[in-house]
């Protein structure tokens, strides 16, 4: 399944803990032309300025759980069986001694730093503008491979092997982190191209996958 060709360029980030940081790729049409990990949530953002990225994929809760009720999108991608963490409330993560929840902070953070250049997209569809949004690798994969397809203990295989089908060469995607965060960003061209599903609503944020 290949999108249309397209020149524009967007960014994906997959969002990790104090230890790990966080990597950004950014792609134009089918090429690399940026692959870095940073701590820091304002780099993320000067770079995804700087190189022009029009649309941006996060993988990380754009919103946090209500109380009782979770978030819609959540349930809706279990419906599916499609596997994804079950984000608590603010309080709830707030007050977790794990350090678990760590890097959905870290989300929340390059969310804010991206809120005034790319604000997120509340609307189940794109309709133009320099927008974010939420999506995650394993749902990409299910949406693109199936979910009786998709494998935890494959997806650095399966995950490079999306990327390559469509033509980006991934030789500067070292680790499995950097292949997530091009997946983000290839879900973004879709996005840009009107090829997405939207799971969820505006009050617990939408979650998109690739539907070409």
């Amino acid at each position: 399944m290949k999108p249309l060709d397209s020149s524009v360029t967007v960014a994906g980030i997959d969002i990790g803990g104090s230890r790990k940081g966080c990597h950004l790729v950014i792609l134009r049409g089918r090429e690399v032309v940026s692959s870095i990990n940073s701590h820091d949530p304002e780099h993320l953002a000067s770079q995804c300025n700087d190189y022009g990225a029009e649309v941006i994929g996060i993988d990380s809760p754009c919103c946090w759980g209500a109380p009782e009720h979770g978030r819609r999108a959540e349930r809706a991608l279990a419906k599916e069986r499609i596997f994804c963490f079950a984000t608590p409330t603010r309080e709830r993560a707030e007050t977790n001694r794990s350090g678990f929840y760590g890097w959905m902070f870290n989300g929340e953070r390059v969310y804010q730093a991206l809120a005034v250049t790319h604000p997120l997209l509340t609307e189940e569809r794109y309709l133009g503008g320099r927008v974010c949004f939420e999506t995650f690798p394993h749902a990409i994969t299910c949406a693109m491979l199936g979910t009786d397809v998709a494998s935890a203990k494959r997806k650095r295989l399966q995950r490079r092997a999306l990327l390559e089908d469509v033509g980006i060469d991934t030789r500067l995607l070292k680790s499995t982190d950097a292949l997530d965060a091009a997946l983000c960003a290839l879900t973004a061209e879709y996005l840009w191209l009107g090829q997405t599903k939207a799971y969820g609503d505006a009050d617990g944020g939408h979650i998109f996958v690739p539907a070409p």
